[in-house]
């Protein structure tokens, strides 16, 4: 009879994640993993093949996670609602996940996620551009929005914003011209 499995991929993701989002890119080491899901680091081997791999996983996974509440900001007809609910949406994610958001947004060194689940995240934006848009200038629109948005969101992050004024209110009269150049 096989011994009992100690420990499930999707454990050793969620440590992963909680790791990089606690200290960085740099506290995700397999010891530190394999302290958290009660097992050795030989044990990790048998389902992550090195830290590299492992540190792909927790991007995936942080893009599924952003994706998932992308995906539920797509009930509104108006795309334009969409589009500033999916933006907060995504600045919501960056101030819960900064590391997170700052490996998915381009961290040098980290993997870049697959494209299948890089195309599944932008979706959500893409359909509700391409209404406003038309398809022959939807990516152009997404992106757009998605690189205003990061660029906010990353000087608001890097607290770089600090010159005065409402900072939530700049998110939104920045959103709302953004949204309203799209058509």
């Amino acid at each position: 009879m096989p011994a009992p499995e100690k420990t499930t991929l999707d454990a050793i993701v969620a440590v992963g994640r909680d790791l990089v989002e606690r200290g960085g890119a740099e506290r995700l080491t397999m010891q530190a993993v394999a302290d958290r899901v009660g097992v050795r680091p030989p044990s990790l081997y048998k389902r992550v093949r090195d830290r590299q791999e492992l540190l792909g996983l927790v991007v995936g996974a942080t893009v599924d996670d952003l994706t998932s509440r992308l995906v539920a900001t797509t009930d509104d007809p108006d795309p334009r609602r969409r589009i500033v609910a999916q933006a907060d949406a995504l600045r919501a994610f960056a101030h819960e996940r900064p590391v997170g958001f700052s490996l998915v947004f381009g961290a040098h060194g980290a993997p870049r996620p697959e494209l299948a689940t890089a195309t599944r995240s932008v979706a959500p934006l893409l359909d509700a551009v391409a209404e406003l848009t038309g398809p022959a200038h939807a990516l152009d629109g997404a992106r757009l929005v998605t690189a205003w948005a990061n660029g906010f969101i990353t000087m608001e992050l890097g607290d770089s914003l600090r010159m005065g004024g409402d900072v939530d209110a700049a998110w939104a009269w920045g959103l709302e011209r953004i949204v309203a150049a799209l058509g």
